[in-house]
């Protein structure tokens, strides 16, 4: 009766069949670039990239994008990959996958754009802070951080700064409360009130339009107030529409140059 070979004997043997199998596949793929192959060979190690985005994986980011971002370097490792190199693929893909995430990190996960240099240096900081929080039982100091990275103080503290960038807080965020209704973020933010520009123009045509007879002053309200049609002026005003265009042409022009001679005025200088 035959005896069985050790379960490591067989797993040695596995384990060379399968990477012979996975060196013919990739022959065959650079030969025939064949899409059926192709597909084969991602997912065959899409455990391997299942594992780069679980270890390159931090914070609030979803570990499902992460993977996605993962199986897009799995794929340009697939295609960029020279069997004839003799190289394991593994070896070849892991740095691929990995560049990709981080990447995808550095430069899509920013709200805030900031320098290349302060986005990798942000991220050295946040993995070094893990660590020695880990390490030392508290949240570390820019000064332990700094020697940690052998980097400056300042840029380790530059640094943290730049990590609000990665976020942006909403604007529904609830900012306090009064009583029984919750103030946002949002209804806090200042905007432009377009009201009191529009309030001074309107004051500053009244004085303006002194200088005009009432029918021509009239003639401007239908106009631009209430945005009338000459046509529809001419009916209210009982003139013709040519009639109506001369007067709004005449009293603009006359607006327009007493306009300019107040402002001459204004700017002229003071006798002592």
């Amino acid at each position: 009766m035959r005896t069985p070979p050790p379960a490591q004997g067989r797993s040695a043997a596995e384990a060379t069949d399968r990477a012979t199998a996975d060196r013919l596949l990739f022959e065959r793929l650079a030969d025939r670039r064949d899409p059926v192959d192709r597909e084969m060979l991602v997912e065959r190690f899409l455990p391997l990239a299942r594992s780069l985005a679980a270890r390159y994986r931090r914070g609030s980011e979803p570990f499902d994008d992460v993977f996605q971002v993962a199986c897009v370097g799995l794929v340009n490792a697939v295609d960029r990959y020279d069997p004839a190199r003799g190289q394991a693929f593994s070896s070849f893909a892991v740095p691929t996958i990995a560049g990709e995430i981080k990447r995808h990190y550095r430069d899509r996960t920013w709200t805030i754009r900031v320098p290349r240099d302060l986005q990798e240096l942000t991220l050295k900081v946040e993995r070094a802070r893990g660590a020695l929080e880990a390490e030392l039982g508290h949240s570390p100091t820019a000064t332990e951080i700094a020697e940690r990275l052998d980097v400056d103080e300042e840029d380790v503290i530059e640094a943290l700064q730049a990590r609000q960038a990665m976020q942006a807080a909403s604007l529904d965020v609830p900012a306090g409360t009064d009583g029984d209704a919750t103030v946002t973020v949002g209804e806090l933010v200042g905007t432009p009130e377009e009201g009191f520009g529009r309030a001074e123009t309107r004051a500053d045509l009244e004085i303006l339009s002194r200088v005009l007879r009432p029918r021509e002053r009239f003639v401007l309200r239908l106009r631009f107030e209430q945005d009338l049609t000459q046509q529809e002026i001419g009916e209210i005003v009982g003139i013709s529409q040519m009639q109506v265009s001369r007067i709004l042409r005449s009293s603009v022009e006359r607006l327009r140059e007493h306009a300019l001679a107040q402002q001459a005025l204004e700017r002229a200088p003071v006798a002592a």
